[in-house]
Parts: C-alpha cells; sequence; structure tokens
C-alpha cells in the first residue's frame, strides 16, 4: 500500500542529496503548531479480500504499523474492511465477536501503535444477529460501535436479507491515540446513512467535530464528466454535510472488484467549510495522510454559526406533531 501525503496536510520529507541541483527549491518548513490543537489521521483505502479474514486481518495490521509510524492519531478503514462486502451466504461464517482472537489483534495494534483505528467487519451480537458494522478502538479498548441503520436493498444491494439494521446514531469522545490535548467529538456513518439527512444531523445535534464515513461504494450510474455518477454524489453529499454542520468529514470508500462489480475509492478529507482538502483520485491501495487543525473548526462557527442558529426545539415540535397524526391514521 503506498504512502500518501496530502499537499495541505503532512508536509513529506525532502530529499538532501549531495548532488541535487543548485536551483532546487528550498525544502518547506513544517507548519506552526495550531494553538487549538492538530492531529494527522490516515485513510486506508483498501482492497479487501471476499470472505478471507486472516489475510485482510493480516494487511490491517501492517497498515496499521505503518500509519503509526506516519505519526497518525486514527487509521480509518472502509465498510466490512475485515471481511469484504458482498458475502451473502458468507455472512454467519466470516461474522466476529468484540471478543474473537481477530478484534484481540486490532485493539492490540491500537495499544502497541499508540494509534485509533477504525475497522469494519460483520459482527455477531449475543442473539446471533449480524450487522454491519465498524468499531473505533483506542488504547486497547472499543470506545465506540456503529452499526449500519440504513442497509440498502434495491439495485445489486441486497443487505437486509442478511444483516439486521442498526437503531441509533451516537456520538463519542474520540480519543485520537492521545495524540492531542483537546476533546474531539466524533460520530461513524456507513456508507448508505450518508444518504439520509437525518443521520448527519443527529450527530451534528450530539456536537461533533468529525463525522466518519467508511464505505463500501461501488462505481454506478452514468458518467458525469470524469467521474461515475456515485462518485459525483458523494462529492456533494461530504461538501454539503461538512458546510452546514460545521464539521470535518473524513470518507474512505474501498477499492477492488467483487463478483464483476468495481469500487471507485475516491477517498478524501473535507474541511468544515465544505473544502475538500485531501483527496485520492482513483480507485488504488493506498494510505492518505493528512492533519486536521482544531482551529479550522472555530473558523468555521465563527463564520457560519449555523449550529448556534438551528431551530431543534422546532424540529422535535414539527416532528411529535407528525408522529401524532401518523398515530391518529
Amino acid at each position: 500500500m503506498v504512502l500518501e501525503r496530502s499537499r495541505t496536510g503532512v508536509i513529506a520529507g525532502v530529499d538532501g542529496a549531495a548532488d541535487a541541483a543548485v536551483d532546487a527549491p528550498a525544502p518547506k518548513a513544517e507548519p506552526a503548531p495550531d494553538p487549538a490543537g492538530s492531529v494527522t489521521v490516515a485513510l486506508a483505502q483498501f482492497y479487501p479480500r471476499l470472505g478471507d479474514v486472516a489475510t485482510n486481518l493480516a494487511a490491517h495490521l501492517t497498515t496499521v504499523a505503518g500509519a503509526a509510524a506516519a505519526g497518525a492519531g486514527l487509521v480509518v478503514f472502509p465498510e466490512l474492511s475485515i471481511t469484504g462486502y458482498f458475502l451473502k451466504d458468507q455472512v454467519p461464517e466470516v461474522a466476529l465477536t468484540v471478543d474473537s482472537p481477530e478484534v484481540g489483534a486490532l485493539r492490540a495494534a491500537s495499544r502497541e501503535g499508540g494509534i485509533d483505528i477504525v475497522a469494519g467487519l460483520i459482527l455477531e451480537s449475543d442473539q446471533h444477529r449480524f450487522y454491519n458494522a465498524s468499531l473505533y478502538l483506542s488504547a486497547g479498548e472499543i470506545t465506540h460501535v456503529h452499526r449500519k441503520v440504513y442497509l440498502p436493498t434495491y439495485g445489486l444491494f441486497d443487505e437486509q436479507r442478511y444483516v439486521a439494521a442498526g437503531d441509533r446514531f451516537r456520538a463519542f469522545d474520540a480519543p485520537l491515540g492521545g495524540r492531542t490535548g483537546h476533546t474531539w467529538r466524533a460520530g461513524i456513518l456507513i456508507c448508505e446513512d450518508l444518504w439520509h439527512p437525518s443521520a448527519a444531523a443527529l450527530l451534528a445535534r450530539q456536537g461533533v467535530d468529525l463525522v466518519i464515513c467508511p464505505s463500501a461504494s461501488p462505481g454506478r450510474g452514468q458518467l458525469q464528466g470524469e467521474a461515475v455518477g456515485t462518485a459525483s454524489s458523494y462529492d456533494v453529499m461530504t461538501r454539503t454535510y461538512a458546510q452546514l454542520f460545521t464539521t470535518y468529514v473524513l470518507y474512505c470508500n474501498r477499492s477492488g472488484f467483487e463478483d464483476g462489480v468495481g469500487f471507485w475509492g475516491g477517498s478524501r478529507v473535507v474541511d468544515p467549510v465544505g473544502a475538500v482538502v485531501a483527496e485520492v483520485r482513483g480507485a488504488h491501495e493506498t494510505l492518505l495522510v493528512h492533519r486536521l487543525e482544531r482551529s479550522a473548526i472555530r473558523r468555521a462557527r465563527i463564520a457560519y454559526p449555523l449550529l448556534r442558529d438551528e431551530r431543534n426545539d422546532v424540529n422535535d415540535a414539527e416532528t411529535d406533531r407528525l408522529r401524532r397524526r401518523h398515530a391518529r391514521g
């Protein structure tokens, strides 16, 4: 997996070879530390092998070590990164529990590397229900679990046939590998969750600074310029949510092929005013590294006090009214 450092994020090292040209540009200085706190994150645009948990886990552990060596406090993997996506009848065979050795290996990697991990898997409950889930691991512990709420069952998707739906969107305090002294509130939306505005709005209402979206989005729809339709849709959604909710959005999509379906990649970091500040152009496997500046959130919320002005009282009253009307038939 190739390491990519974003132009506006972490500054790549400069080769100081003695035979460099005299007129070579001077090395760029490291940017001054953000007084509000900053943290480096890594997006692992990864090609999971369908149903091959052992191979995928080994790749995760290698990537986690590389992200930690690059100074990242968080590495994000795509949706179902441990198992692959089009599992169908393989779901029970590849499902893991929070106590499984594979999850234990990820917990150990987070502890030993001093780095937080978001990884996707089929998670089995005590009642033997299976969920499309993402785990947030930090310092050897599971900090947060998000079970995908919106299960696409249309076109080439058939998730509701094989997995159960989650029932909540919860924000949590993200340790970010202990690399920042300032608390960051985070929330996870898995792929289709992002297509429902209420999901992001519920996280925003809980004060998130960081929306993390692991995805397994295949290329679908007509070409729009050089991009497939789904890529254009995610471009609009990630930038819109980031700007409207003045939050960072980390979108990590997978690459590769399954059952003849190609996944388009395009992982990206969007800042709190809706600007794409780091992006993978294409579907190759890569590790995108970028530094998030907490002061950018403050600047965005001063310039656009949308969260301050949000009328949650009106939203709640109207929701209650519609619920009562629906109950009356």
